[in-house]
């Protein structure tokens, strides 16, 4: 029987009663509990296989629930809530003594942010208490996109995915810290750099840290196929090297037309938009072929060709 359903309700009572439930985000689907059941978030560390070094973002309804959480709101952090909440944003600000310590990896800040996703904003308005809510994905493996996903990694461990369909933007938020008031991001996302200074002016990217991680996703190895996969320039060339084996093909617009291939084309007008919405599922899709090798080609270094390039990064062995 299928764990995947649309009853907000029962996400609500199952979150009360100190329970998870995979939730729909814009971003990727999130293994979700109540930030203050320590029951609750020692079950997301452990159903997820989570190093506890490794803090959680907190999800919120709305922008005023930070003076909850929070003992000093910089006014840069203030522009960009306005402009990008409810959004695909995490903001990692200096926490108030109520954000217990599991939650923040004993460190004195914590990841917020408001998703835009309706069904999700329906179900935090109905609940007196936050979510923290990591990818619904074991520890290091590709995000989910889709229910499915979640049901395939997590249906003997959780009793409900909230079903909220795909997720529309397909990566991560972009993690933005703060620094003496200044803006620096931790993690690229589906928010692009460009877009953020338009708001704020330059910033800096810090997206790399094996210890004590300051948010999540700065491991070198995450978002990762069980299939080895390699991230290239020229895919046709790399294919070439591997004629004997079973070879899957990731490539951004335009198709090698090879028939020996299993491709999988992002986007064929060439929307980075597009692509970062299919980016994890087109890896989960390869991954389901029993394919000896993921060929994966390098996007255009920009905008959220900036963002799917780190995860394609680390998701593979690069060359």
């Amino acid at each position: 029987m299928s764990i995947i359903s649309t009853d907000i309700q029962k996400a609500v009572h199952l979150l009360t009663n100190e329970e998870l439930v995979a939730i729909p985000t814009e971003t990727v689907y999130g293994l979700a509990g109540n930030i203050y059941s320590e029951k609750a978030v020692k079950r997301i560390f452990s159903t997820k296989k989570r190093p506890f070094f490794n803090p959680l973002i907190v999800h919120i309804a709305s922008a005023k629930a930070l003076q909850t959480m929070t003992t000093h709101i910089p006014e840069k952090a203030k522009l960009l809530a306005d402009a990008f909440w409810p959004g695909s944003m995490t903001l990692v600000l200096k926490k108030n003594e109520k954000i217990p310590d599991m939650i923040t990896a004993g460190k004195d800040t914590v990841a917020i942010r408001v998703p835009n996703h309706p069904v999700t904003l329906a179900l935090l308005k109905q609940l007196p208490f936050p979510l923290a809510a990591p990818s619904a994905n074991p520890f290091g493996s590709i995000s989910p996109t889709k229910p499915e996903h979640v049901e395939s990694y997590f249906k003997n461990d959780i009793l409900q995915v909230l079903d909220g369909g795909a997720c529309s933007n397909g990566i991560e938020s972009t993690i933005i810290g703060f620094e003496k008031e200044t803006p620096v991001i931790f993690r690229l996302g589906a928010l692009a750099l460009e877009d953020i200074e338009a708001v704020v002016g330059s910033v800096s990217i810090k997206n790399k840290k094996e210890e004590s991680p300051d948010a999540p996703g700065m491991l070198a190895r995450h978002y990762a196929p069980s299939t080895q996969t390699l991230l290239v320039d020229d895919v046709a060339s790399e294919a070439k090297k591997h004629s004997t084996k079973k070879v899957g093909v990731l490539v951004f617009k335009e198709s090698l037309n090879n028939s020996s291939l299993t491709e999988i084309i992002l986007s064929d007008n060439g929307s980075m938009q597009e692509a970062a919405s299919k980016l994890y599922d087109s890896l989960h899709e390869l991954d389901r072929q029993k394919l000896d090798i993921i060929i994966a080609e390098r996007l255009p270094n920009n905008g959220l060709g900036k963002s799917m390039n780190d995860r394609l990064q680390r998701a593979t062995f690069t060359i």
